[in-house]
């Protein structure tokens, strides 16, 4: 939660230096550092996680081949880039953003295929610290940048700072539990690039859908657009990690589960789901409420033109937590060619949608056609976990979750003219005190989770 205000002071800093299209230009190169992270993903961080989940996993063997796929793929990247920067219609400052961009990638390739080894050992406060400090780093040069006046180019210039120092903090703490080598095993190489394809052309889909919105708006209308649509969307790219990281950390677990012990894995999913509703509910209720000083706090009133665009987008925050969950249940459950299909045909839809309204509603076509696309990636997953997992969340305190985001919404709406922080902060413990009435849900509920007594192993547990 940190990370996310930090993310968000530093976008502030950039929205007001930069300025609409400025930030809309900024925005590009952000589309572009996603693209290179789909096309170099090839599935291995999901499959590699479910892998060392397992028991009897070689970590290092794992680890080691895996790690020396993605800085392959990485170095791949970087060649991309510079024929992209040729050939895109953009200025040179962008061309050159796209380029430091891809070296960016490269880090952030190598940190994520060692995350799944800290989700296995339940340690993913470690890796969360990593990329806070990199945060902190990246937001230190930001103001830095906008102080003295040094330029668009410095702006794009603290994403690669991001990524190198995450990256060498969680390489530090990941030596304390294995020491793997880079390895060539290419018979592994085969085995595992099988496996992760189908979620890899996935990620590539997933792209198609969840940044090339901006690419388009980028091609068919001004940077300004883009700017706007964008002061909106990063709110959204700030929370939507946090139901990647919460499932991500469970995922282990439902994967020794799903297929073992099913009474177990439906605990974990029921009680992962019910913490999705007790936060989506508030977050889509104070979305709408509060969106005008979300976008001045973001912006300034130079950006009030998001104001809608941000409303339009609340329901896509809701269907990615939902979106995260049913996906990563398919994946546990080792349907990633299922998954694939699925989310093919809502890329389909989504570039189809975006093709058809942008032209004519500009960032209002792009946000409506987000969250339709994330509520049918929720229906269509939701559809295969059920038909071939056979499972279904279960829907317990849905009600008073509902009554408690009610009680939220009105005194969202008598009492509108307070200050937006204590309006905030009323709302807020207007949710929790009703959450504590009903009951819904506890503190050690929630921790228990992930709690190394919930038959997950650690570094000190044999796997049996």
């Amino acid at each position: 939660m940190a990370g996310t205000v930090l993310a968000l002071i530093g976008i502030g800093f950039i929205t007001r230096y930069l300025g609409k299209d400025g930030f809309g230009d900024y925005s590009t190169i952000l589309a572009f550092f996603f693209f290179f992270g789909a096309i170099g993903d090839l599935g291995l961080y999901a499959i590699s996680t479910r892998e060392i989940s397992r028991p009897g996993s070689d970590e290092e063997e794992i680890l080691g081949n895996v790690f020396s796929i993605r800085v392959a793929s990485a170095l791949f990247i970087v060649v991309i880039s510079l024929f992209l920067a040729y050939f895109l219609p953009y200025s040179s400052a962008v061309k050159m953003g796209i380029v430091i961009s891809a070296f960016a990638y490269v880090f952030s390739s190598g940190y994520s295929v060692l995350i799944g080894l800290f989700q296995k050992r339940l340690a993913m406060d470690k890796v969360a610290i990593g990329e806070f400090v990199g945060k902190i780093v990246q937001v230190a040069v930001i103001v830095l940048a906008v102080k003295f006046d040094w330029g668009f180019l410095a702006v794009i210039w603290t994403l690669l700072i991001n990524m190198v120092v995450s990256f060498l903090i969680v390489f530090i703490w990941s030596r304390r539990y294995i020491k793997f080598r880079p390895a060539f095993d290419f018979p592994v190489w085969k085995k595992f690039l099988k496996e992760s394809y189908p979620v890899g052309i996935s990620a590539i889909i997933v792209f198609a859908y969840f940044k090339l919105d901006t690419i388009l708006l980028s091609v068919l209308k001004t940077s300004a657009d883009v700017g706007i649509y964008n002061a909106a969307y990063k709110v959204l790219e700030n929370i939507s990690f946090f139901p990647a990281m919460f499932v991500g950390l469970v995922m282990p677990i439902m994967s020794r589960y799903i297929f073992h012990e099913r009474k177990k894995f439906e605990l974990v999913a029921d009680k992962t789901f019910k913490v999705f509703l007790v936060f989506t509910v508030p977050l889509f209720i104070g979305t709408v409420f509060l969106a005008p000083g979300i976008i001045r706090l973001i912006g300034g009133l130079g950006f009030m033109e998001a104001v809608p665009v941000l409303r339009l987008l609340a329901a896509a925050m809701v269907f990615i937590f939902f979106g995260n969950f049913f996906t990563n249940v398919i994946i546990a459950g080792s349907l990633q060619k299922k998954l694939m299909g699925i989310l093919l045909f809502c890329a389909v839809f989504n570039v189809s949608l975006n093709l058809i309204l942008i032209p004519h509603y500009s960032y209002i076509g792009a946000a409506v056609t987000s969250s339709l696309t994330e509520g049918l990636v929720v229906l269509l997953s939701c559809f295969i976990a059920w038909k071939n997992l056979k499972y279904l969340p279960s829907f317990a305190k849905m009600f008073p979750i509902l009554v408690s985001g009610a009680g939220m919404a009105l005194v969202f709406h008598y009492f509108q003219s307070f200050n937006f922080a204590l309006l905030a902060a009323a709302g807020v413990f207007t949710y929790v005190l009703l959450l504590w009435l009903f009951k819904v849900v506890s503190f050690e509920e929630v921790e228990s989770l992930f709690s190394k007594k919930s038959g997950e192993p650690t570094e000190f547990e044999p796997i049996a």
